[in-house]
């Protein structure tokens, strides 16, 4: 203690003295600490864009679902030759059906949940207003599977979902539209000529465009899900009904209830979310599946097997990467602000040689000199480093409001970007401050 008292009072009027050689050249002095600004803030600001993309990961990661795998289908090229004339022609094929999505469950062990999607554009209509909404067709795991949070009421049941009972589950837009002054479970709502009961309504949100481009997301807000078997056997003829219910219903026969004998639910699918029970196993099953499903589609391939958790964290090791680079674009920017507070100062030595040699000469030794030019040198570049962190910060929230870029401005990258602003003003300040404290008093007062 004694020692840190000793050493304040010492050297304290060294301090002082470089203090007032900044406050006597403020225009050198602010032009001295641009570099420094313009290196924390740039550092601050390329941290915050880093930390925003990861946590944009991080969400889509939840959005897509933990440990999920999605089955869709694709274009399949036909050979027309073979079938007896024309050139080759590609058309979509749905290709997948409801029998894969439950021979998938049944066969892979590694699965432990799955839903079938089916989703169509619809209209729906309450007391003569109508409201595009999209109509989507799942199984009651398809929630959990994509995280999908309920605020009231509940999601289907089994026996609803096998039995094709016209319940939905409305987004939040359709409850402010239809349900604004009214509690919505238990209402009905018509989507074309079927009317569906309102059991649930899922909370609202957010994700970000590129989200919904690359991963296939989409929004729920507008969304009125329905049990797949209930969309496959109600909506936009999805479901192929089999002839001889047919010929029974025009005999009068049957009563009238729907059940999934009538119904060849084939070819009527969109999407199929596949979850497994460990991480480890996504890559295996999703080789497994496609395996399968080849077999079952007979050697064609008009599917696609995808894992978004692997595209996610390849987009995150990109993303890493890209961040290094433009930590170390930015960290160049900072030793170029100390380089040029170097450059000043060393120019400052010759300016202020008289200076020097009179203190030399009424008895300050080389380590208050040092002490003088240092702690000039080391309050510039702090005071350059303080600006900075204000501008970085401003610049952050700038990028993110003019480009819709999420930027995150952590504590950590406040308290590095200022760190090594000190250290580059004592690194920096180091040589010109041992080149003043070599003069030589007799020279120096000559000048």
């Amino acid at each position: 203690m004694k020692r840190l008292k000793y050493l304040f009072s010492r050297y304290f009027h060294d301090v002082l003295i470089a203090v007032e050689a900044i406050l006597a050249n403020k225009l050198k002095s602010f032009l001295t600490a641009l570099g420094i600004m313009f290196g924390v803030a740039a550092v601050i600001s390329m941290l915050a864009i880093g930390r925003g993309a990861q946590q944009e990961v991080l969400e889509q990661i939840k959005l897509v679902g933990v440990n999920n795998i999605i089955v869709t289908p694709s274009e399949v090229s036909i050979d027309a030759n073979a079938e007896g004339g024309g050139d080759n022609t590609t058309r979509y094929s749905p290709g997948l059906t409801l029998q894969d999505a439950e021979s998938i469950k049944r066969t892979i062990p590694t699965v432990s949940a799955i839903s079938p999607v089916v989703s169509i554009n619809y209209h729906a209509i309450l007391g003569g207003k109508s409201y595009p909404v999209v109509l989507e067709g799942v199984s009651p795991a398809y929630f959990e599977l994509l995280n999908i949070n309920i605020t009231r009421g509940s999601v289907f049941s089994e026996q609803q979902a096998e039995g094709g009972k016209p319940v939905a589950i409305i987004g939040d837009n359709i409850r402010n539209r239809f349900f604004n002054t009214k509690d919505p479970i238990g209402e009905y709502i018509k989507c074309g000529e079927t009317w569906v009961q309102v059991i649930g309504v899922i909370e609202r949100r957010d994700f970000t465009a590129s989200a919904s481009d690359e991963l296939g997301i989409s929004s729920t807000d507008n969304k009125i899900i329905i049990p797949v078997k209930t969309m496959l056997r109600r909506f936009k003829d999805r479901a192929r009904i089999n002839p001889q219910v047919l010929e029974q219903a025009s005999r009068g026969g049957g009563n009238g209830e729907d059940t999934s004998d009538d119904f060849e639910l084939d070819n009527q699918l969109d999407k199929i979310i596949v979850q497994v029970e460990e991480t480890e196993m996504l890559s295996a099953s999703a080789d497994v599946i496609k395996r399968m499903l080849l077999r079952r589609h007979s050697d064609i391939y008009d599917f696609e097997v995808t894992v978004p958790e692997l595209l996610l964290k390849q987009q995150q090791k990109t993303n890493d990467i890209f961040n290094i680079v433009l930590g170390a674009i930015a960290s160049i920017s900072l030793i170029v602000g100390g380089i040029g507070i170097m450059n000043i100062m060393l120019a400052s030595v010759w300016e202020r040689i008289r200076e020097i040699g009179t203190r030399q000469a009424i008895g300050a030794s080389r380590k208050d000199i040092i002490v003088q030019f240092l702690s000039e040198s080391t309050l510039i570049s702090v005071t350059g480093g303080m600006i900075g962190v204000i501008l970085g910060v401003v610049l952050a929230h700038a990028i993110h409001v003019m480009a819709d870029i999420e930027t995150i401005v952590t504590l950590f990258s406040v308290v590095v970007a200022f760190g090594v602003s000190a250290t580059v003003g004592i690194v920096f300040g180091y040589l010109p401050a041992k080149r003043a404290a070599e003069q030589d008093p007799v020279e120096s007062l000559r000048q």
